[in-house]
């Protein structure tokens, strides 16, 4: 089984340069306190498995349209991998705004891809409609969150669970993706 990385966008209609975190997650959740209660079973279950979620740190909900293409442009560069879990680590962990451009320039820097090649590449659209195309396909999918897991075009689960269950439903998936 490998692993694919596609493009999802929770917030589509989010403004390109995203929004005050907690202007956005209080109008979301209904709170602000709410919203800091969500960060902190998150932060909780994350630091069982290993993740340091720092949710203090983060001041903006981002726009993560130009991150997915960025995350597209290290397909073509074989550092996909790399540019997404910087991705995760500069937000989740370091607090940093992924709708920024340059920002992300050096997230790519980082995983291998030039930073000017990068801050050429989100200057433009490139990858735009291939994106686009990839988030219309999950939604005619089914797909309403984050992380969806799916196999042979099958879901498993979408949505924050519990790591031993998403470790189950994997290997349930793996054994009848072997057998098959």
């Amino acid at each position: 089984m490998r692993v694919t990385w596609r493009p999802f966008e929770l917030n589509q209609h989010m403004p390109k340069a995203g929004m005050d975190r907690r202007a956005y997650r209080s109008r979301k959740f209904g709170s602000w306190a709410q919203s800091q209660r969500l960060d902190a079973e998150v932060a909780t279950v994350g630091a069982q498995e290993g993740l340091a979620f720092h949710h203090e740190r983060m001041m903006r909900t981002p726009n993560t349209f130009d991150a997915h293409r960025l995350i597209w442009l290290a397909g073509r560069e074989g550092v996909r991998d790399a540019v997404v879990e910087a991705l995760f680590r500069a937000y989740f962990t370091d607090g940093r705004d992924i709708s920024d451009p340059l920002m992300l320039a050096e997230v790519a820097s980082g995983a291998g891809i030039d930073a000017d090649r990068a801050q050429a590449f989100l200057a433009n659209d490139d990858g735009a409609a291939d994106v686009s195309g990839a988030e219309m396909s999950a939604h005619g999918l089914g797909v309403s969150g984050v992380p969806a897991f799916m196999v042979d075009g099958r879901e498993l689960f979408t949505g924050a669970q519990r790591a031993e269950l998403m470790a189950s439903q994997l290997r349930r998936a793996a054994v009848s993706h072997v057998t098959n």
